[in-house]
């Protein structure tokens, strides 16, 4: 199938982190990977959304680099995607504005992302930016006219935001966007924290999160302190057991294999073979990641090159839609 008969998907994920998470390869990335297969990708590094919060501009600068690599080096291949940084594409904050203006207050206000963090930082401390983050979101997607959008739970009220700006633009200015669809995968492993299994596996919570920099000793040491239970028996129930179940669930996805039949191949071992062979896995895994980071990162001119490579590209596929928007709402374009 040629990529323009192929339906397209955006995602992006925030560079945040000087290290994506095992859970964040397994739950959403390694998706990524797969779409490439069946659909025409646009993948995105968005920093933009990464300034809603407090954070060092050197520090912003070095991860935004560090996460393109680490999608490159798990698997989201260049040349068959279409992979950049969300800054280097000015259309993305100009479509947000559009946006904007026939977003409601209160529409905007029910967003439980703000929510959740303006509660964290206090309502002093939470910008406008923040605020608006779900619009640049329908922004980021609606720019590039796709068709479908992978979701987890967390994501789908944003979605929806992005489906009414959608409609409503169409219904006022005429059909312009693509009214997209929420893509969920099925089978996909939901991590959770290897310290508080009731919690999603989080770079805010260090002691629990199986980074993919992190090294083979510090990934053994993770996972041999994981919590499990009193009881020994070794069998998957996330319900009674969900300590074990995240160890089982891992291996699983790392090995192809379900968890239940993991489980069973460990029975009457205790738990700590099955540790052991996490780590082992999970080491296996992200060894070839980290050495294909390292070699991407040694050479910084030229991973810049592979990313201005990637904005170009964006630019030129998100350039129509804008001009169409600028054109219904009535500015007057320069010519020439």
């Amino acid at each position: 199938m040629s990529d323009a008969a192929k339906p397209r998907v955006f995602s992006g994920i925030q560079p945040t982190s000087d290290s994506f998470h095992i859970g964040n390869f397994l739950g959403a990335l390694s998706n990524w990977v797969s779409l490439q297969d069946t659909h025409d990708c646009v993948y995105c590094v968005v920093d933009l959304h990464a300034i809603t919060v407090e954070y060092d501009p050197a520090v912003l600068r070095h991860r935004t680099r560090v996460s393109y690599a680490q999608l490159m080096a798990l698997g989201v291949d260049v040349e068959r995607s279409t992979l950049f940084v969300q800054s280097q594409v000015p259309a993305h904050a100009e479509l947000a504005w559009a946006l904007a203006c026939i977003t409601g207050m209160g529409e905007a206000g029910r967003m439980t992302q703000f929510k959740d963090k303006s509660q964290k930082e206090g309502s002093d401390r939470a910008t406008v930016g923040l605020f608006t983050y779900p619009i640049l979101q329908a922004a980021d997607i609606l720019l590039y006219q796709a068709a479908a959008v992978p979701v987890g739970e967390d994501q789908r009220q944003h979605l929806e935001l992005s489906r009414d700006l959608a409609g409503r633009f169409n219904a006022r200015f005429g059909q312009t966007f693509t009214v997209p669809s929420a893509l969920i995968v099925k089978d996909t492993a939901k991590i959770v924290d290897l310290q508080d299994p009731t919690s999603k596996m989080s770079k805010s919570l260090p002691a629990g999160c199986l980074s993919l920099l992190d090294t083979p000793a510090e990934i053994t040491k993770k996972v041999k302190r994981a919590v499990t239970d009193s009881d020994g028996e070794v069998r998957f129930d996330a319900a009674a057991k969900p300590g074990l179940a995240n160890l089982l669930t891992i291996e699983a996805a790392l090995s192809g294999r379900t968890p239940q039949a993991v489980a069973e191949s460990f029975s009457g071992g205790g738990y700590g073979p099955i540790k052991a062979s996490v780590a082992e896995s999970v080491v296996a895994f992200v060894e070839p990641v980290q050495a294909r980071v390292s070699e991407l990162l040694s050479d910084v001119a030229e991973l810049d090159r592979i990313i201005a490579a990637g904005g170009t590209r964006a630019a030129a596929m998100a350039a129509p839609t804008l001009a169409t928007v600028y054109e219904r709402v009535g500015f007057v374009r320069a010519s020439g």
